[in-house]
């Protein structure tokens, strides 16, 4: 669906497109909440394919009409949205590059929700439609409504504060000690390597809510200029480095009169708060993880004097992966898990597993009475391959069901008798989003996304074992000779690239329309197949570019590959591995594009970079092995090294610019000639359309040049 305005223009380049509709996801629905009634769904969306400014709104699931609950332009006046830097630095981590209403809660009725917008406290009358602002101190971030609609609380300036939903009786309920700390919001690790992105949650009951506490006093330091404007002062960020202090957390419970018991464990040894669940199912719920990630508790609180008990206890000798959806409590009081068990990653409901090696489960969606919704892909042992899907299933004491049956990519959000499916296939651009009662089609949800301006020629494929996506020109006719390959992976844990879906390929498919065979490769440490393989990376991060390796080799029988002109490019944990490729493996590729790398993995936080290569006090070697700048990176001699192009965002917080500048003097230090792309004012995010836009045009340009290519 497209406006007026965007019908009649004329059609852009891809580049641009893709920069302009932030790689095709805005005018896209998201965020949906269900009434436990059924009545109403409730979602995020703005309102056109290049809009970035999204709005609240309702689906009334009889009548399949919607309507706008919350329009960020008509409560701003038309003013330009304001946000603090804790704002934005919870955008980066959640990686939000929208506008207006980009997060919102409701109550357990789904009547109320309430947002911020530009750091000011709305809420929303979902029935009537109506909207009004809380004059409350700010700049508010992650309001949310107790379950009975009566408070809202919200966090301003490290205060955890509650305000009446009418809006008096505003109070600070939390305030912190020192400017190293805040209350209700999560810390720099558990919203980047967690994906716990709150830090309170309200009791059933709406009498209290369990805060968490976030002392970075003992976090170390980080500067991050500016070098574009040397008029600035630089920003200074706590960054927990491997091997270094992280912040100090602790969990209180809180009346709304102001009194607490803060909750107790043993912090020494399991210092990473996890998750926290609270349910009218159960006692609250958190799950706490060692430094080392190899055991993890999960406890019982009791809100009135913070005491825990013990419900279950998991070890593992590579490490516990955290998955979305669990902990949490069945209705009737059983704890609901996923864990690796058997060479398997299982759903288990109670102590008793539910699934068997025939799926690998990636989440938790929900549960219910007498079923949990789950998401899941293909295991070990099932009877055919699937490659790059992903489906929902219903799971119960009788058995197993699959939901979906078009292979795609599939979720899922369920309140009672009404499902949500949100739905991408290969053959359709973007997402389909159906809302379903009792399993029947009632309603769906239509989505302003911009169609692209080309569609993938995908083929999907097993090579040695590894899952690839395979794209060649549009124009390609057989017969017409090999093409020089361009390796495309992410290729790292959590991030899985091979899937059955159309957009995840449009950039890939508009480098293959410039000449090259594009090949996408899910090695070893990727999601999706069995925890065995994501966790044969223990130790060793050069196993991955053994795979892209192997993936490379077993192709070139099936497909026109020129072998004498290979390069890869990468951004993040792909961008490492083409730094590495061009290092490590100068006699298969040729050239490579190293976007944000990470060189030196001292220099990254600790949850994950603990989880994989361990203390770098304890283990050197493992850091020694899998860095770019030390002498096993530059293994090879420098008569062998190959056209490199690093390209790093200088706002970076998360993969600081540091790697690119270490990994560029290491370099120069040994005679290698490289290129350098700093971008100014850019985070490891690129939402700046002319930055987005030029930077694939660029990198065509260095391929060509580095290969020899016309």
């Amino acid at each position: 669906m497209t406006t007026e305005t965007e019908t009649s223009a004329p059609p852009l380049s891809f580049p641009r497109q893709h920069a302009r509709t932030q790689r095709f996801t805005l005018g896209a629905p998201r965020a949906f909440t269900v009434a436990p009634d059924g009545e109403r769904v409730v979602f995020l969306r703005s309102s056109s394919g290049t809009d970035r400014a999204n709005a609240l709104w309702v689906l009334d699931v009889t009548s399949g009409q919607e309507r706008a609950a919350a329009d960020p332009a008509a409560l701003l006046g038309g003013a330009t949205e304001n946000l603090s830097a804790a704002e934005r630095a919870r955008r980066e981590r959640s990686r939000e590059g929208g506008a207006g209403i980009v997060g919102y809660a409701t109550d357990a009725a789904a009547e109320l929700a309430a947002f911020a917008l530009s750091g000011r406290l709305f809420t929303a009358e979902l029935r009537a439609g109506t909207t009004r602002e809380l004059a409350v101190p700010g700049p508010v971030i992650d309001p949310r409504p107790s379950p009975d609609g009566r408070h809202i609380a919200y966090v301003a300036r490290g205060a955890l504060r509650v305000v009446g939903a009418e809006g008096g009786d505003d109070r600070a309920l939390a305030t912190p000690e020192s400017e190293t700390v805040t209350y209700g919001l999560a810390e720099f690790i558990a919203a980047e390597e967690m994906s716990r992105y709150r830090g309170y949650w309200w009791s059933p009951d709406s009498d209290r809510l369990l805060v968490a506490r976030a002392d970075d006093a003992d976090v170390r330091r980080w500067w991050i200029a500016d070098p574009a404007h040397p008029d600035r002062e630089p920003a200074r960020n706590a960054y927990p480095a491997a091997g270094t202090p992280n912040a100090d957390v602790r969990l209180f419970s809180y009346a709304l009169d102001g009194t607490r018991a803060e909750i107790t464990w043993n912090r020494a040894a399991y210092p990473y708060l996890a998750r926290v669940h609270w349910s009218a199912d159960g006692a609250p719920l958190i799950l706490v993880q060692a430094r080392d990630q190899l055991s993890a508790l999960y406890l019982a609180v009791d809100p009135d004097t913070g005491a825990t008990r013990m419900v279950h206890a998991d070890e593992d000798d590579q490490w516990l992966e955290l998955l979305p959806g669990v902990p949490c409590w069945s209705p009737s009081g059983q704890l609901v898990r996923i864990a690796d068990e058997g060479g398997a990653r299982v759903l288990a409901v109670g102590e008793r597993p539910l699934t068997g090696p025939q799926l690998h489960v990636r989440a938790v969606l929900d549960v219910g009475a007498s079923d949990v919704l789950i998401s899941a892909s293909a295991g070990a042992d099932a009877e055919a391959p699937e490659t790059g899907e992903i489906h929902v299933y219903r799971v119960n004491e009788l058995g197993v069901q699959r939901l979906t049956g078009e292979p795609g990519v599939h979720s899922a959000i369920r309140s009672g008798d009404v499902t949500v499916l949100v739905s991408a296939t290969l053959d359709s651009p973007g997402a389909r989003v159906r809302v379903e009662r009792e399993g029947k089609h009632v309603a769906e949800i239509s989505s302003h996304a911009q169609a692209p301006v080309l569609t993938p020629r995908v083929t999907l494929a097993e090579a040695a074992g590894i899952p690839c996506a395979v794209l060649l020109p549009s124009s390609y006719a057989e017969g017409d000779g090999p093409l020089p390959v361009l390796m495309d992976p992410y290729g790292g844990p959590h991030g899985q690239r091979v899937m059955a879906a159309h957009n995840p390929y449009l950039t890939s498919q508009w480098f293959a329309d410039q000449g090259f065979a594009v090949i996408v490769a899910d090695g070893r440490g990727t999601p999706g197949v069995s925890p065995g393989r994501e966790k044969s990376i223990r130790g060793d991060f050069t196993v991955t570019l053994d795979d892209q390796v192997t993936a490379l080799h077993a192709l070139a029988d099936r497909f026109p590959l020129d072998l004498s002109k290979v390069a890869m490019r990468g951004w993040s944990y792909g961008g490492y591995l083409s730094a590495l490729a061009v290092l490590r493996r100068p006699d298969v590729f040729h050239a490579g594009v190293a976007g944000a790398p990470v060189t030196d993995w001292r220099l990254y936080d600790t949850h994950y970079t603990e989880r994989y290569l361990g203390d770098p006090a304890a283990t050197p070697e493992t850091y020694a092995k899998s860095s770019l700048v030390t002498d096993d990176g530059l293994s090879e001699p420098a008569d062998q090294h190959r056209p490199m192009l690093i390209v790093h965002g200088l706002a970076d917080d998360n993969v600081v610019v540091a790697h690119a500048l270490r990994l560029s003097s290491a370099l120069l230090a040994d005679g290698r000639p490289h290129e350098v792309l700093p971008l100014s004012g850019v985070t490891h995010m690129t939402p700046q359309e002319q930055v987005a836009e030029n930077l694939l045009l660029l990198q065509v340009d260095f391929l060509k040049r580095s290969l020899g290519l016309g």
